[in-house]
C-alpha cells in the first residue's frame, strides 16, 4: 500500500540540531509540511500514523468523525437494510459506547475500548447476554466501515463477548394449552382480539407474533389449506411490514384451524384486510398513518396495544407459569421434531436464517425423547427385572 504521509529530519542551519517533520497531499492534492517540533522518534512516528490514518479516511469522507457522527453516517448509508428497531438499537448501543470511551474519533477506537466497554457493562448490571448482543451490534458497524474502506480493520473484531449459559427452549404441555384456550374462549368480547384463534394459529404454525398480527386474508388460501408469510406493502387498506430473516414461507393448515378461520372471517365486516386485527384497532391505526405517526417500528410491536400484558393476564386466569407468547411458537417447533420432521424442513418452515438456531430446538427435543424412551423402557421392563433379581438372590 502507497505511504501517503513521509517522515522527514530537518536539521538546523548549524547542523547541531534537528527537527522532524511531515510531508504529504491534502484531500485537494496540493502539497503540504508540517514541522512537528520535537526530536522524539517515537512520537514522530505515531503521529505520523495518525496523519497517514486521517488522510486514508479523507479518501471516502474529507474529515474525519467523532463516534456519534460516525453512527449517525452509518445508518444513513445502510438505509432500509435494517429494520427500524435495529437502527435504534444500534444507536443506542453507540451512545452506550460513548459514554464509557468518550465522543472519540472512530479511527482512534482500539481493542481496549472494546475490553472497557465490555467490563463497563457488566460492571453496571447488564446480563452476559445483553452484553454479547451490545458487542454484537458495535462490531458490526465498525465491520461496515472496513466494508466502505473507511477503517483497515475492525478494531472490535477480537473482543470476545462474555460466557453465556445454555439456553432452555421453553414450551408449553398439551395441559398448558388445553387451559390457556379455555380461558381465552371463555373470555372472548366482540369487536375484540381473537385470542382463541391466534393461539391456535401459533402454536399449529409456528408463526411468530407480528406474522400473525400482520397476516391478511389474501395470505390464507382456503382451497391449498396454507398461509403464506410475506411482507406487505404500504397501502391505502394496509401498512408496511418486513418479514425477519427471510422473504416468504409457506405453512400448511389443518382441518380446523381452515374452519375456525372460515367462521371468524363471516364475523368481520365485508373487504376487511386484516385477520386478527379488531375493527376498532384498525380504524385508530389507520386514523395514525395519515397522521403521519405510524411507521416500520410500529406494526411490529404496536398493532395490539399492551399485547404482553393482556397474554399475561389470560396465563395467571388459566394457572400456566409465566411463559412467553413467542414460547407458542417454541411449542410448535419442538411438536414437529416429536413427530418425525426432519431438521432442513422445520428449518424451511421456521423460517430460520441459521441452522444452529433450529438445532437448539432438535436437541431439545432428542433429550425429551431419551427421557421418555427410558421411562418406556422402565415401565416395560420393571417386572421382569424384579422378578430376574429375585431368582438370582
Amino acid at each position: 500500500m502507497k505511504e501517503l504521509v513521509r517522515l522527514r529530519v530537518k536539521p538546523s542551519r548549524d547542523g547541531k540540531r534537528f527537527k522532524y517533520f511531515l510531508d504529504y497531499r491534502d484531500e485537494n492534492n496540493k502539497r503540504r509540511r508540517i514541522s512537528l517540533g520535537h526530536t522524539d522518534k517515537r512520537k514522530a512516528e505515531k503521529q505520523r500514523t495518525q496523519k497517514e490514518r486521517e488522510l486514508r479516511m479523507g479518501i471516502v469522507m474529507p474529515q474525519s468523525m467523532r463516534l456519534s457522527s460516525f453512527a449517525e453516517d452509518s445508518l444513513a448509508r445502510t438505509g432500509n437494510l435494517v429494520r427500524e428497531s435495529t437502527r435504534r438499537e444500534y444507536e443506542s448501543t453507540m451512545w452506550d459506547f460513548i459514554g464509557v470511551v468518550g465522543n472519540m474519533d472512530y479511527q482512534l477506537v482500539s481493542f481496549k475500548h472494546g475490553e472497557r466497554y465490555r467490563q463497563a457493562c457488566l460492571n453496571k448490571g447488564n446480563s452476559p447476554a445483553t452484553v454479547a448482543k451490545k458487542l454484537k451490534h458495535l462490531k458490526r458497524l465498525f465491520q461496515l466501515a472496513v466494508e466502505r474502506d473507511q477503517l483497515e480493520v475492525n478494531p472490535l473484531k477480537r473482543v470476545k463477548a462474555p460466557k453465556l449459559p445454555k439456553k432452555t427452549v421453553e414450551v408449553y404441555t398439551a395441559d398448558e394449552c388445553s387451559r390457556i384456550l379455555k380461558v381465552a374462549r371463555d373470555g372472548q368480547k366482540d369487536g375484540a382480539l381473537n385470542w382463541e384463534l391466534l393461539i391456535i394459529v401459533a402454536v399449529t404454525t409456528g408463526m411468530r407474533r407480528g406474522e400473525l398480527l400482520n397476516l391478511v386474508w389474501s395470505d390464507v388460501d382456503f382451497e391449498a389449506k396454507t398461509v403464506e408469510v410475506r411482507p406487505k406493502e404500504n397501502t391505502p387498506k394496509t401498512w408496511a411490514w418486513l418479514v425477519k430473516d427471510t422473504d416468504c414461507r409457506t405453512l400448511p393448515l389443518t382441518d380446523e384451524v381452515i374452519a375456525m378461520l372460515a367462521e371468524h372471517r363471516a364475523k368481520q365486516p365485508e373487504g376487511f384486510p386484516y385477520v386478527f386485527v379488531p375493527p376498532l384497532r384498525y380504524e385508530y391505526i389507520q386514523q395514525l398513518r395519515e397522521q403521519g405517526k405510524w411507521g416500520l417500528i410500529h406494526s411490529r410491536t404496536n398493532v395490539i396495544n399492551r399485547f404482553n400484558t393482556k397474554y399475561k393476564r389470560i396465563l395467571k386466569k388459566a394457572g400456566v407459569r409465566e411463559l412467553k407468547f413467542h414460547d407458542l411458537r417454541n411449542t410448535a417447533l419442538s411438536n414437529w421434531f416429536a413427530g418425525g420432521m426432519r431438521e432442513y424442513d422445520v428449518m424451511n418452515l421456521a423460517g430460520h436464517s441459521s441452522f444452529a438456531t433450529t438445532h437448539k430446538f432438535y436437541l431439545a427435543v432428542a433429550d425429551d425423547l431419551v427421557d421418555r424412551a427410558r421411562e418406556a423402557a422402565e415401565k416395560t421392563l420393571r417386572q421382569d427385572l424384579a422378578r430376574i433379581w429375585h431368582a438370582a438372590s
